[in-house]
């Protein structure tokens, strides 16, 4: 964020001023390296940042209490609803002051209050309840499928009891006590077979041959997240389409509030997060003890329904995104403006927010719910690397979208293109956002199932559903 501010402060470090937009000097390669190392640097920080917050903040409760971790929901829906307020700040303030200040406080502002985090932050650690860290935890799941593939050919014992156990080895990576066996992905369990050569060794065990249980349904429990963490790819794609065909549409509508004031297009991302962070307050003053009332569980709804109402509710929002595209061309073809690409259509741009609110409340249910199925379904020591999924299903989600867009734009022909490059009005949007509801949502459903399907396997086999039982 210095570098950042200090590029668009020195003169030297960015291309003059260009108002007019004409013939404008083009930035040279050393403000261009400055310009890109800084955004490296900013996304390196924020990864090493996102994953590790949400977790440390919610391991200065005690969730072996009960009272606790029953409200667990509570502390997910007000950190994200925090996540909320802080989005709509820098894209309300701060790009007013961007706009009209300059970039120099524009960016400024945010490193200020970045440097000030830290200082809280250090003033604040001794307060704070930290791990002891043990290792990398990717390391312990790749010991776990080395060790079960160089064992692949080992007979299992007949009694689980007979797999490698050892309470000194796991004590430092168990603090709140050691995973119990499940009969999911008995194949992994081939690396806590012990042979007679590891046996025969007096020395410690060399894990990437041998692992005890624990370690195994670490991993287990990492696989049994991946259907649940690949739907959040799926909402995140269906819901990229936000950030670039709406705003088209947008600069194509009437955009007026007064005769004086426009909107401008990418400003209505707001009353996105504007009905999030107002979902988020009804959904635990109202919704949750209403539904507690039906369900008797305190926080509502489970992790999983809360996801399913918010995969579902993205589904009418792509649905009805469509149909906001079909109205925007009948009235642009009613006006003989299909071959006025640059021509407002007269159509209110208030069309557009329907869709918006509905985003924003899949946003309240999915969103919330799935960092709370992450953070619940983690083992203790990986809680930081689940939330790391988080932020990579979003990563992804977009790529996706992006790659989406690219591959219909460059297969669905020249005359007939679904997205022309200069006439949206001769596009296609509307059937490229029903192609977005249709896949998503059936490859949805059959996570879902098959999710639905392990867990009842765990319940079978006598556990616990969450990867947090114990001994």
């Amino acid at each position: 964020m210095i570098s950042l501010t200090v590029s668009a402060v020195l003169p030297s470090l960015r291309p003059p001023p260009c108002p007019s937009q004409v013939n404008c000097k083009e930035a040279s390669n050393s403000q261009l390296w400055l310009l890109y190392m800084s955004l490296i640097l900013t996304s390196i920080g924020s990864g090493g940042i996102k994953p590790c917050v949400v977790t440390f903040a919610a391991d200065q409760f005690d969730m072996r209490r009960s009272a606790v971790a029953s409200r667990s929901w509570n502390f997910f829906n007000w950190y994200y609803f925090c996540m909320g307020m802080a989005t709509l700040t820098a894209l309300t303030v701060v790009v007013y002051i961007q706009d009209n200040v300059g970039w120099g406080w524009g960016l400024g502002i945010p490193a200020i209050g970045m440097a000030l985090s830290i200082i809280a932050f250090i003033f604040g650690s001794s307060l704070y309840n930290k791990l002891k860290p043990e290792g990398s935890p990717l390391v312990r799941l790749a010991q776990v499928v080395v060790a079960a593939a160089k064992k692949r050919k080992e007979v299992m014992p007949p009694d689980p009891g007979m797999l490698y156990q050892n309470k000194e080895l796991d004590a430092a990576i168990s603090v709140n006590g050691r995973l119990l066996h499940s009969d999911q992905f008995r194949w992994f369990d081939r690396a806590a077979i012990v042979t007679d050569e590891d046996a025969e060794d007096s020395k410690s065990p060399n894990l990437w041959r041998i692992a005890t249980v624990h370690r195994i349904e670490e991993l287990k429990c990492i696989v049994r997240m991946l259907p649940i963490w690949s739907a959040g790819i799926l909402l995140v794609t269906a819901s990229s389409h936000l950030h670039s065909f709406v705003i088209q549409q947008a600069r194509s509508m009437d955009r007026h509030l007064s005769p004086s004031f426009e909107i401008p297009p990418a400003s209505l991302s707001i009353f996105s997060i504007l009905t999030t962070l107002a979902g988020l307050v009804l959904y635990e003053r109202l919704f949750v003890p209403f539904a507690r009332r039906f369900t008797g569980n305190p926080s509502g709804i489970t992790c999983l329904q809360r996801m399913g109402v918010g995969l579902f509710i993205s589904v009418i929002a792509t649905i009805v995104s469509a149909l906001v595209e079909v109205k925007r061309k009948q009235v642009a073809a009613l006006h003989n403006l299909l071959d006025s690409p640059r021509a407002i259509i007269p159509i209110s741009v208030f069309w557009l927010l329907p869709q918006y609110i509905l985003h924003g409340i899949a946003e309240v249910f999915m969103a919330v719910g799935h960092m709370e199925f992450l953070y619940d379904q983690s083992p203790e020591t990986m809680r930081s690397t689940a939330a790391a999924l988080n932020s990579l299903e979003v990563s992804m989600g977009n790529y996706i979208g992006t790659l989406v867009v690219s591959l219909v734009h460059k297969y669905t022909g020249r005359k007939n293109n679904w997205l022309p490059d200069r006439n949206l009005n001769r596009g296609k949007i509307g059937l490229l956002l029903l192609a977005y509801n249709g896949d998503p949502s059936y490859k949805s459903r059959v996570l879902c199932n098959l999710c639905l399907v392990l867990h009842l396997q765990t319940l079978r086999g006598g556990q616990r559903r969450r990867c947090s039982s114990r001994r």
